[in-house]
């Protein structure tokens, strides 16, 4: 099957694709915010660059999408029918560079939460805020033997 775009459409709507300031951490930010939470943004010192760096707390945030990164079990994690090989290795890689860069956090005594954009709709939105915020504040050095990511009611929703 063909591309309906042309290459200059496609080139447009691929560029458009942020890795910032997307409308789910966008979310997130403004929720916590408002509980008075305090953060830095995209620390580029640190690996992986994290979403949300909480230096009081010792923790880090990352907010990711399901379609790119690849969230299990998720609606929204779904596979392009065109060009599969390519599509299955870019997600490979992607999977690959979010345990590395998490271990690495880990390792040098950073707690890490994975918040996925499908517990960020709206319906999911205050039981996720509430057990991010519980998470960050109620941290301890257990915390740090893998990613923490909060419960979700079904994240298939």
């Amino acid at each position: 099957m063909t591309d309906v775009l042309t290459p200059k459409q496609r080139s447009y709507a691929m560029s458009q694709i942020r890795g910032k300031d997307t409308k789910p951490e966008l979310v997130l930010r403004k929720s916590l915010h408002a509980l008075g939470f305090r953060y830095g943004l995209h620390s580029s010192n640190l690996p992986g660059k994290p979403d949300l760096v909480f230096r009081r707390y010792g923790a880090v945030c990352f907010v990711n999408g399901c379609f790119w990164h690849r969230h299990s079990g998720c609606r929204y994690m779904t596979t392009p029918a065109n060009r599969q090989e390519f599509w299955e290795a870019k997600f490979d890689a992607n999977v690959a560079r979010d345990r590395r860069d998490q271990s690495r956090l880990m390792d040098t005594g950073w707690r890490v939460a994975v918040i996925w954009e499908c517990q960020l709709k709206r319906h999911q939105l205050p039981d996720t805020v509430h057990q991010l915020s519980r998470w960050i504040t109620a941290g301890s050095i257990s915390d740090r033997e893998e990613p923490w990511s909060p419960r979700s009611v079904n994240a298939s929703l």
